[in-house]
């Protein structure tokens, strides 16, 4: 059975080190949520990267947390520090902290306290391309993502780029954790459903917010 015959409307976790978990966060959560990341991007405003070759992302990000994941023409690496403002990165909120580190619990990690959140700020025809979640000092610690705003098909392949790749809906109040077994397998985001999900003012119209929890340093 595939995962995409798999992932229904329950939590499951499947194959081993995937752990999905449906409509974690209430509307009303999901809401708090989107006050604490407006405050985070009062001090640590979004910005957009490029990669090696200065290509330009596809849509913005930012971060919070000791460390903050950033990109460009040297390369992917953490800083301590906003690329333009040069100013530290606003602390992870403690709810948002303890959110990730209870659903990492969920998945059977104990112990998980990360150091580092990047937020994606995706446009209504954001996506990402198929990658490996690999700049971490320590690739033992789990991935913890929370999914807000529209709806998101989501591919997962697996420790290789040639692997089989299966889809999904991460809707708002989703959870999906990475570990173990799986922690380095590609991910990706193959498009977003506009019309889904709830808004709010720091979204582009029809736009999503991926917020992934690292244990970076």
């Amino acid at each position: 059975m595939s995962l995409t015959d798999l992932f229904g409307e329950t939590a499951d976790v499947v194959p081993q080190g995937v752990s999905l978990q449906r409509s974690v966060f209430s509307m009303e959560e999901i809401s708090r949520q989107f006050t604490m990341i407006a405050e985070v991007l009062a001090l640590s405003p979004p910005f957009r990267p490029c990669m090696r070759n200065g290509t330009p992302f596809g849509h913005d990000i930012s971060n919070c947390g000791a460390l903050g994941w950033i990109s460009d023409t040297r390369g992917y690496r953490y800083s301590r520090r906003h690329p333009e403002t040069g100013v530290a990165w606003s602390p992870i909120p403690a709810a948002l902290r303890d959110a990730a580190m209870a659903a990492a619990a969920r998945a059977g990690v104990a112990d998980f306290v990360p150091d580092a959140c990047l937020i994606n700020l995706y446009g209504p025809k954001g996506r990402m391309g198929l990658h490996q979640d690999r700049d971490e000092a320590d690739l033992t610690c789990p991935i913890v993502s929370f999914s807000l705003g529209a709806d998101a098909v989501f591919a997962l392949g697996g420790l290789e780029r040639r692997d089989p790749v299966s889809r999904f809906t991460l809707r708002a109040g989703d959870v999906l954790v990475l570990h173990g077994p799986s922690r380095l397998r590609f991910h990706g985001v193959d498009r977003l459903r506009p019309a889904s999900g709830p808004r709010h003012a720091i979204l582009p119209e029809g736009g999503r917010i991926n917020l992934t929890f690292r244990r970076a340093g």
